[in-house]
């Protein structure tokens, strides 16, 4: 099947404000009639639950945290990206357009990616007017700072705790709808199920995490906001709770997954230090305006300390092969590099899995107080887990799991392929192709909560009558019965290995074999070992107490199994797409060079996959991309 993006035709600068236009609207007095359902309260569905109930429609969201102040986006630390240009820099709307695009190593929608640059400035303005205490510069102006893929400065910050910061924003909006009864908020639910009508999405059926009951909810239309899927890998960034099992649900029930291999893994992590570790730390891309990355050039050098290396036996490895862009490479192709000093020999740390990323320049430039000012909360947290003062002596950092740019497919409305089910921020594919720039995942879960699904889901309802489908329809207690079987199933399984040590299982085999690079005989047997693990899971798991009470083992449990779905598509999409793009490297497909080498002739397109059942092959759906307003061109940035 060809996909069709509904994207909207004409100049690009007209589009978003042509299509909106064009939408039908609902009028006041009726959307007091609507129910929405909204799942997952982070910057996009917190931004679209606070959105919605304030225009009159009739909110229930829903967490699986104990607050949606807890949403992993409070982990976000460098900044959020607007075509603002006050520090006269040369940036505009269509500058931060085609980064974007660049950036993605141009595998994402035009349409999407342009409405994303113009609606970006609206965003911090919005976000001033919560209060949100961006850093401003001595004159109290909005101060900005650069990040990677990017020559000018347009990223705003809250020092490195600017996602905390936008999700209070977010989460006073929300509370203030709560108050006024437009919003409901039901913590302490994951989603185990969409209900899906005649085609049609109905509502949803979720667990709750304190009791173990499962509850159903009808809605007109839903919306996942669900974040992303990069657990699949064990050891990332990502809080722990965070899952695939919200869009799988959707998938099994019918929506495309689309570029389920696109993932990112952020060039600047404290490395890995054994086995014991259930997550990996971020520390701020951010750091790499003031830091320098380098390794000895000497492999004997290696075990020396700092101090003992002189300044021309460093090799500062992203200024040598990226001079136009340093050290603010974009992620994917900063990643690789630093993969490429230490399968070299010359990581420094345990293992050899680590690179240097050195203030002392900066600090001798600006001083302490000046680099304490910028980072210093991500000092104090790498001191506190590392015992080193990175002040005084370089920090180490290594690549790790950090963002999925695969999601569900939506069109320009942000709806999937299932009617009236919509899909905001990191969990859909839209607008970041390949590769997401740093400060861009904050701008798009903003921009889909506060600017676009307001006005998109008002076209979808203006279509059909409020409340034809509710709980008491045969599918809601077919969906619970279901999700009652599947933990019962769980339980029942009493074997010897916890979740925990399958899903470590898991992310080995696909961080071995399709993590930062990848083959047709990795992918391969990666696609010989998930099946073997998942086996193993239904045999061999061990789920502790039962499912009426609070129960984490359950929940690794059920999130696990469906990874153990997913992470098969993951690899067959992967070995399907046979080419190298942003965070999709296949070693087979790269330049003399060791860049990634694009296949725009074969693979132009958007893979959305639809779930034909486990042990069968799914079915390959795709959108082509058309590329009017920015050339396909080599990425470069050297």
């Amino acid at each position: 099947m060809i996909l069709d993006g509904k994207c909207p035709t004409g100049p690009i600068e007209q589009t978003w404000d042509k299509h909106r236009f064009d939408m039908k609207l609902v009028n006041p007095a009726n959307k007091r009639k609507f129910k929405v359902l909204v799942v997952g309260t982070g910057l996009a569905g917190g931004a679209a639950a606070a959105s919605l109930g304030e225009l009159g429609y009739n909110v229930e969201a829903f967490c699986y945290q104990d607050s949606p102040r807890r949403a992993h986006s409070i982990a976000a630390q460098g900044g959020i990206n607007a075509a603002k240009n006050y520090p006269n820099d040369g940036d505009s709307i269509y500058r931060l357009f085609y980064d974007t695009v660049k950036g993605g190593d141009f595998r994402a929608r035009e349409a999407d990616v342009w409405r994303l640059a113009q609606v970006s400035n609206n965003i911090i303005d919005q976000c001033v007017a919560q209060g949100v205490p961006f850093a401003r510069d001595y004159a109290g102006y909005l101060d900005n700072r650069s990040f990677g893929g990017a020559q000018v400065s347009r990223t705003f910050y809250a020092r490195g705790q600017t996602g905390q910061q936008l999700l209070l924003g977010a989460y006073s909006a929300l509370c203030r709808q709560i108050r006024a009864g437009s919003v409901k908020m039901f913590a302490r639910r994951e989603m185990l199920d969409l209900v899906v009508v005649d085609g049609v999405a109905r509502g949803i059926t979720c667990r709750n995490l304190v009791s173990g009951e499962i509850e159903s909810y009808w809605g007109d239309a839903v919306i996942l906001a669900t974040g992303g899927y990069v657990n699949v890998f064990y050891l990332s960034t990502n809080a722990m709770g965070c899952s695939v099992t919200a869009q799988w649900k959707a998938t099994k029930k019918g929506a495309f997954f689309a570029n389920p291999c696109y993932t990112q893994i952020h060039p600047t992590c404290i490395p890995q230090t054994g086995e014991h570790q259930s997550k990996l730390t971020l520390m701020s891309e951010s750091l790499r305006n003031d830091g320098r990355c380098w390794v000895p050039k000497k492999k004997e050098d290696v075990a020396k300390p700092v101090s003992q290396i002189p300044e021309d036996e460093r090799d500062y490895y992203l200024e040598r092969k990226y001079p136009s862009f340093g050290n603010l490479a974009p992620r994917d192709i900063a990643s690789r590099a630093a993969k490429e000093q230490c399968d070299d020999g010359r990581g420094v740390g345990p293992g050899g899995r680590g690179v240097y990323l050195d203030f002392a320049d900066s600090i001798k430039r600006l001083g302490e107080n000046v680099i304490r000012e910028r980072y210093g909360n991500l000092f104090q947290m790498y001191e506190k887990i590392t015992d080193e003062n990175g002040y005084k002596v370089p920090m180490r950092i290594y690549p790790a799991p950090h963002y999925s740019m695969g999601g569900l497919w939506v069109d320009y409305n942000c709806m999937s392929n299932v009617p009236g089910l919509f899909v905001l921020g990191e969990a859909n594919f839209s607008v970041h192709g390949a590769n997401r720039l740093g400060a861009s995942a904050l701008m798009q879960g903003l921009a889909d909560g506060y600017f676009v699904i307001p006005n998109t889901i008002a076209n979808y309802l203006a279509g059909i009558k409020p409340g034809q489908i509710k709980d008491d329809h045969p599918e809601f207690k077919k969906s619970r019965e279901d999700v009652d079987g599947q933990l019962k199933k769980l339980i029942s399984i009493n074997g010897k290995k916890s979740p925990a040590e399958l899903h470590r299982q898991l992310g080995k085999t696909m961080w071995n074999n399709a993590g930062m690079a990848r083959s047709k005989e990795s992918l391969n047997a990666a696609l010989k070992e998930i099946p073997q693990i998942r086996d193993e899971f239904w045999n061999n798991l061990k789920v502790t107490g039962s499912g009426a009470e609070f129960n984490q083992q359950l929940e690794n449990a059920w999130r696990l199994a469906d990874f153990l779905e997913f992470a098969e598509l993951f690899a067959k999409d992967a070995l399907h797409r046979e080419e190298s793009c942003g965070g999709h490297f296949r070693t087979e497909h790269q330049t003399e060079d060791g860049e990634a080498m694009r296949d725009d002739e074969n693979f132009c397109y958007v893979g959305a996959w639809e779930f034909k059942g486990v042990d069968k092959e799914p079915e390959l759906h795709k959108e082509p991309l058309k590329f009017e307003n920015v050339k396909l061109a080599v990425r470069s940035y050297k």
